[in-house]
């Protein structure tokens, strides 16, 4: 299972109250979700992280947004179950993909970029993506590919560049589920964003008047993030862990029962 952002305890409170009974009655090996706006809506603190591995979640990924929460940046180095995107510099923090098992026992590899297009500077995605696929390819053929990018070409041209390399490729931070999930032609999952998880009754998550009044006024205004109709967004994607191959992949959107909590 994919899991896109996940956007403040909105979107933890969804987690906890869906995922467990959905990853039982699914039969989940595995389950990677995007962490890097969890807590408060940007970054991710220990205590966050903490809660959300404490879930059927085996991997959390990130992006652009990952040290907004200072107290992350010495966990990042000694958490393996946290990473950060793998084309930032060699000197940063933390790591940038791994290699997890995975409850039926397969071995998963899982790999974090960010792209270039309306982001931060940071060096070439698709160079790193062929340096670690290649690696990690000498323990196992099943590989997720965290895209973590604002352009939608930047994603689709990752897709086609890693197509039968890995098992998925899966864009996350616009916060907009896209319907163009499908399997590429040499075995490769793509969907080009797997949409937030969080609320809903927002503008990707923050409060809708407060959006507004930014976009109206022009001035500066608290973005903060919404409540209500929270969600879990993703995909489940069937591997054959022999070849690597996806056989199926499927979005998901699954809404909360208490449909509001806290900021």
């Amino acid at each position: 299972m994919l899991i896109g952002d996940i956007v403040g305890k909105p979107g933890r409170q969804a987690l906890a109250e869906l995922l467990p009974a959905f990853v039982q009655s699914e039969g989940i090996d595995f389950c990677a979700a995007n962490a890097e706006n969890a807590a408060g809506g940007a970054g991710l603190t220990v205590a966050v992280m903490q809660e959300l591995l404490a879930m059927p979640i085996d991997v959390l990924t990130t992006g652009d947004h990952i040290w907004d929460k200072k107290e992350i940046v010495p966990v990042a180095g000694a958490e393996t179950r946290l990473l950060r995107p793998a084309n930032y510099s060699p000197e940063a923090e933390g790591r940038g993909a791994g290699l997890y098992k995975a409850r039926n026992g397969v071995t998963v590899g899982v790999i974090n970029l960010q792209g270039r297009t309306f982001m931060r500077p940071c060096d070439c995605p698709f160079h790193a993506a062929r340096r670690i696929v290649e690696e990690l390819r000498k323990a196992t053929h099943v590989i997720l590919v965290d895209m973590h990018a604002e352009a939608t070409s930047e994603k689709i041209a990752m897709g086609w560049f890693l197509d039968g390399q890995v098992s998925a490729v899966f864009g996350t931070h616009t916060h907009v589920q896209t319907a163009d999930e499908t399997l590429l032609p040499n075995g490769t999952a793509y969907i080009t964003d797997l949409g937030m998880t969080g609320p809903y009754k927002s503008v990707i998550g923050r409060r809708i008047d407060r959006v507004l009044q930014a976009i109206y006024t022009q001035m500066p205004t608290p973005f903060e993030v919404a409540r209500e109709d929270a969600r879990i967004a993703g995909a489940v994607v069937t591997v054959d862990p022999a070849t690597g191959c996806a056989t199926e992949i499927k979005r998901v959107q699954l809404c909360s029962p208490s449909r509001a909590s806290g900021p």
